[in-house]
């Protein structure tokens, strides 16, 4: 008798509040009422307010994809200013988010060393999104607008990659940033994670390297 194959169980998504009719200056309110140790994040846009509260595997996922993006960085010989989630504010535009993640990569000597201001700095280069469940807010439009060159999004299983063109997003299958990295390093990267993280460090560590020392001269 052959024994059925076990079914595999989707991670449990993030729990989400919607609010709409809220201006910016009940936004703001929310925003200064909550606690900085909480862990919701709050996604405005326009009126309508988002309050997600991570799950368990959203938070692997975005400390991992957060881990993956440094090591290519430092061993790339780039550098990076982390901005992680912190508050993106755009009064003039009538939004507001806090990102899983965003990096100044190509613009970090723009804003290395000193606290940065939206109203005169570029926004971050990328900035990326952890989604396992549904969200009201059209994060593609929302980043656009804010003028984020690139946008990753991953949804527990499809990691999307989108480049900034004339205003629009575009989806792509390599980043801009990192345009020999296959989606598959990843998806490689995460599974090997969930069995043990430091042996998937060092073994994306190492890929990485492999790549660097083995590329063809310029």
């Amino acid at each position: 008798m052959v024994a059925a194959a076990p079914v595999k169980t989707p991670p449990l998504g993030e729990k989400r509040v919607t609010l709409s009719g809220i201006s910016w200056g009940g936004y703001q309110q929310i925003l200064r009422a909550l606690p900085d140790t909480r862990g919701a994040r709050l996604i405005y846009d326009r009126g309508l307010l988002e309050i997600t509260m991570p799950a368990e595997f959203h938070e692997f996922a975005s400390d991992l994809i957060a881990l993956f993006v440094r090591i290519l960085v430092v061993e790339m010989g780039m550098d990076l200013k982390t901005m992680g989630s912190t508050t993106l504010d755009r009064e003039d535009l009538n939004r507001g988010a806090e990102p899983d993640c965003a990096y100044y990569i190509q613009n970090q000597p723009r804003v290395v060393g000193r606290t940065v201001d939206l109203r005169t700095d570029p926004p971050p280069d990328l900035v990326v999104e952890v989604d396992i469940s549904h969200s009201d807010i059209d994060k593609n439009r929302l980043y656009a607008a804010m003028g984020v060159p690139e946008f990753w999004r991953y949804n527990g299983e499809i990691w999307r990659i989108f480049a900034l063109r004339e205003g629009e997003y575009q989806e792509c299958d390599r980043s801009p940033t990192f345009p020999w990295v296959a989606k598959e390093e990843l998806y490689r990267f995460l599974a090997a994670a969930r069995m043990g993280e430091s042996g998937a460090e060092l073994a994306w560590r190492q890929r990485v390297q492999d790549h660097l020392l083995n590329k063809p001269s310029p």
